[in-house]
Order: structure tokens, then C-alpha cells, then sequence
């Protein structure tokens, strides 16, 4: 997944509708209206400020362009409320572990444990291998968590900066954290999708996990590789002498190797197992500690007060978790850095996820997910045809659906039975499914994935999409396993 770790809904409880009524051009014609209406929104009137709002009003456009399509094929307005209430319920958790990473990112800076971690990390870490090592790190964070929400949340965000610091770009450096955490979540079986997908398939989570090795190794190799000849070809003619960066952190935060106490206890909770939102609450609240015990006086200045009391204490840790905050240093790179937007920060997100999955809901209730699958599957005879009509799938709807549970569900459930004809094994499935439609969801501005990884990192999605090489590149390598026929498990013959 994203992943979020929240547990989706049971497999035999996905409703997928299907319209016989629906033609495949009014399934298409949300979409087309749809894209073409956010390019123009994007591309040529508000551009980077197009997440600010009115990216989120022409998605509702596009539902009630579905909504028309299906009250001509006789879908009643109430269906598509039911379907629309059941999308949004469905992202319940993620908002809220929105709203959690909003307060988490305010109290760990103000707390200094951001700045601690990217203080040590510009002495350790250098333009040359820093990508490469971005990967690396977030893959075994997710591999042990299996999320990477909470990897970008975490550590992600404290890679932005250093990367910020060093004068890489922010796209670049998000690309890099994004394809680690997707390595580490589709590899790690405590992933939410890396169980839902052989659950859809019909196969066995660890027979999956191993079938997707053959793929997933490859592409992981590919992009590190890749991320290597940047690092060794970037222009780090310019790598800043640093030693005025840390004077200024040294000079505006208590540094202390101490902090790094808090992100250890968190991630700790995340792999036993304990809940993202308990987790991420107790990170908050742990960092507020952190802060009162090593940063009285960055308190103080955002309470605008001169006396340390429950009062002042209270005031500015509740700002920090609630709503903006900055602190100032003598450098002028850094102040731009430290700075959270803390809960309020991530409403824009939630905005848009919200009005994503009215569109999805809409789609969904008019049937026109249903039909759209089954047009494409039946376009291709051969067994390259099968897997690129699941690719695809996959695509479209984290495209249509706006999540990536719908784009692992609803293919799945479509395609076990003609990959069962042409008898291959679940595993064939399951992987293709991940391959494309775990990694793929994240590139979507409007997904909740790419939503909520564009609000925590913040980077546009358009900024870092190139670079999250292991995220597209995971789509080519798994059409070329299919194409020549490598590690195509057939069924057992009875």
C-alpha cells in the first residue's frame, strides 16, 4: 500500500456493481471530462495552486458529470449517496492519521528532533550518496513497519530537509524516499496490501511475497543504480559549506543525540504491531515532552510569552500540534524548513481525499468501474494480454476509484477467473496486482496515496513522480516478465 496500515474491509464484503445498461463510452466520459478539465485547471490557471481548492471542486464536477451518466442508465440518487457514504467512511483512518502526522510533525519540531536528526544527518550523509541512501533507509523502515505513511511521516520528512540542506531537489529526494518506503511496504507482510492482494488472487501471503522477489529485486536494483549515477553526476560543485547551517540549529535548538529517543519509541510501536493512529499519538505526545524538557525557551517564543508555566507551556504546545508554526534561526534556508503546519496544515489533504472518493463513489455506484475492467479484458486473447489488461486495470482506477484498495479489489475479483482458464497460478495475479496497483496509486495527485504523501512531504506529486523510479518503473518490469514468459507460474496439475 500507501500503506496506511489500516485494515480494509473484508474481501467478501467489496460490492463491486456492475451496470449491463452502461455502455463503455458513458463509463469513460466521467474520465475524459474529468482529466481534461484538471489539465486545464493545472496547466493553464492555477498551476502549483491548484491543490489549494480547485482541484477538489472539478472532482466534485466529475462526480456530477457520473452522477447524469447514471441517472440515464436508471441509478437512483440514493444508490450513489450509499456508495459515495461508503468511500468516504472507508478513508476514516487515513484522515485521521492525516490530522496525527499534522500534529507529529509540529511537536517533533519544535522539540528539536527534526533539527537533531538533520543536524547529525548533513555531517553523515553527502550529495553523492544521499539519494541512494534515502532509499535504503526508507526501505528497511517500511520493511519493519510495513507503512509507508508512517516511513515518509517519519524519517521521510527529516530526509526532505537534510536533502533541502544539501541543495538537492526536493522532488528528487521525495522520489527516492517514496520508491524505499514502496519496496519495504510490498515486501514486508505486515502490510495491509501485501495481504489483501493474494486474498483477492486466491493465493497464500507468502508464497505472494516470494513470487513478487522476482520482480520487485530487480526494479529496487534499477532504481538504486539510477539514484547512484544522479548522486555521482549532480552539480555538487555547489555542496554548501555546512558549517553555518549547524551553527544556526546548534544556536537556535538544543541538540542532543537524546531525541532521537522518541522516533526509536515510535517506530518500535509500529512494529509490534500497535495501531499508526495510537502510535502516532504517542509520538506526538512524546515529542511535546521532549520539547518542554529540551527546548523551554522555542515554547516560550511560540506562546509569545516570557514566563515558563503550565500556562505558556500549554499554549505553545497546542499551537505547535494545531495550527502554523516557525521557528526562526540565523539562516534564512533554515527558517523556511522549520516550519509546520501542524493539524490545519493537513486539511487541504483531507479536502481533496474527500472529494476524490465522491468521485469514486459515484463512479463505482454507476457501474462504470465494472465495465470499464471488463472492456479491457476483453480486448486481449493472449496471456501478455491478460497481464497487461490487469496492469492497466489497476492503473485506471487508482486514476477513477482515487484508492488504491479499490484498484487491488476490484481487478482482482475481475481477473481471477481468466487467469485461471489460462491456467495460472494466483501468484501471477497477486504480484501484477502489487506491481501496479500498490506502487502505481502514489503517482496520482488526487489518490489518497498521492495526496497524503504530496501533504507530509511537502512536494507536488508532479515534482517527485519522475524520481519515484521504483513506483513507475515497477509497471514496465512486470509487463516484461509477462512479455517473455520469465517466472510465469502455471497452476498445479492436479
Amino acid at each position: 500500500m500507501e500503506s496506511q496500515n489500516i485494515t480494509p474491509s473484508s474481501p467478501k464484503d467489496e460490492n463491486i456493481i456492475t451496470n449491463k445498461e452502461l455502455s463503455i463510452w458513458e463509463a469513460l466520459l466521467p474520465i475524459l471530462i474529468l482529466v481534461g478539465m484538471l489539465f486545464y485547471n493545472v496547466f493553464y490557471a492555477f498551476g502549483d495552486d491548484a491543490l489549494s481548492g480547485s482541484n477538489q471542486f472539478i472532482l466534485l464536477l466529475g462526480a456530477a458529470v457520473a452522477a447524469i451518466v447514471g441517472f440515464f442508465n436508471k441509478v437512483s440518487y440514493k444508490q450513489m449517496m450509499e456508495e459515495i457514504a461508503k468511500n468516504v467512511k472507508s478513508t476514516t483512518g487515513a484522515l485521521l492519521i492525516l490530522l496525527m502526522v499534522g500534529s507529529l510533525a509540529g511537536t517533533w519540531l519544535i522539540s528539536g528532533i527534526i533539527p537533531t536528526m538533520i543536524y547529525y544527518g548533513l555531517q553523515i550523509l553527502n550529495p553523492t550518496i544521499f539519494l541512494a541512501a534515502c532509499v535504503i533507509i526508507c526501505a528497511i523502515i517500511s520493511i519493519a513497519t510495513g507503512s509507508s505513511w508512517t516511513t515518509s511521516a517519519t524519517v521521510g520528512i527529516a530526509l526532505i530537509g537534510i536533502g533541502d540542506t544539501l541543495g538537492i531537489s526536493l522532488g528528487m529526494t521525495a522520489g527516492a524516499v517514496i520508491s524505499g518506503a514502496y519496496f519495504g511496504d510490498k515486501m514486508s507482510p505486515l502490510s495491509d496490501t501485501t495481504n489483501l492482494a493474494p486474498a483477492m488472487a486466491g493465493g497464500d501471503l507468502f508464497s505472494h511475497i516470494k513470487y513478487m522477489t522476482y520482480t520487485t529485486v530487480p526494479t529496487i536494483i534499477i532504481t538504486l543504480i539510477v539514484f547512484i549515477i544522479i548522486g555521482l553526476t549532480i552539480d555538487t560543485s555547489g555542496t554548501p559549506e555546512i558549517s553555518g547551517q549547524l551553527k544556526a540549529i546548534d544556536e537556535a535548538f538544543n541538540i542532543s543525540p537524546w531525541l532521537f529517543i522518541v522516533p526509536v519509541l515510535v517506530i518500535g510501536l509500529i512494529i509490534k504491531k500497535t495501531p499508526p493512529l495510537i502510535a502516532l499519538l504517542a509520538g506526538t505526545l512524546l515529542g511535546a515532552i521532549a520539547a518542554i524538557i529540551a527546548q523551554p525557551t522555542i515554547i516560550l517564543q511560540i506562546a509569545g510569552s516570557t514566563e515558563f508555566n503550565f500556562n505558556s507551556i500549554y499554549i505553545g504546545v497546542m499551537k505547535a500540534i494545531t495550527v502554523d508554526t516557525a521557528v526562526e534561526t540565523s539562516s534564512t534556508e533554515l527558517n523556511d524548513l522549520f516550519s509546520s503546519g501542524g493539524m490545519a496544515g493537513m486539511l487541504g489533504t483531507i479536502w481533496l481525499i474527500v472529494c476524490a472518493m465522491v468521485f469514486g463513489g459515484v463512479m463505482d455506484a454507476i457501474g462504470a468501474l465494472a465495465r470499464i475492467s471488463k472492456a479491457l479484458l476483453s480486448l486481449f486473447d493472449s496471456v501478455f494480454g491478460l497481464f497487461a489488461s490487469t496492469a492497466l486495470s489497476c492503473v485506471i482506477l487508482n486514476a477513477t476509484a482515487s484508492d488504491q484498495y479499490l484498484a487491488i479489489v476490484v481487478p482482482g475479483r475481475m481477473y481471477a477467473k481468466a487467469f485461471k482458464d489460462k491456467g495460472l497460478a494466483p501468484e501471477n495475479l497477486s504480484r501484477t496486482l502489487e506491481d501496479t496497483g500498490t506502487v502505481t496509486s502514489v503517482l496520482i495527485p488526487y489518490n489518497t496515496c498521492g495526496a497524503y504523501q504530496s501533504g507530509v512531504l511537502g512536494v507536488p506529486v508532479a515534482d517527485y513522480a519522475i524520481y519515484a523510479i521504483f513506483n513507475w518503473l515497477s509497471f514496465f518490469v512486470t509487463l516484461f516478465f509477462a512479455a517473455f514468459r520469465i517466472k510465469i507460474k502455471q497452476l498445479a496439475q492436479d
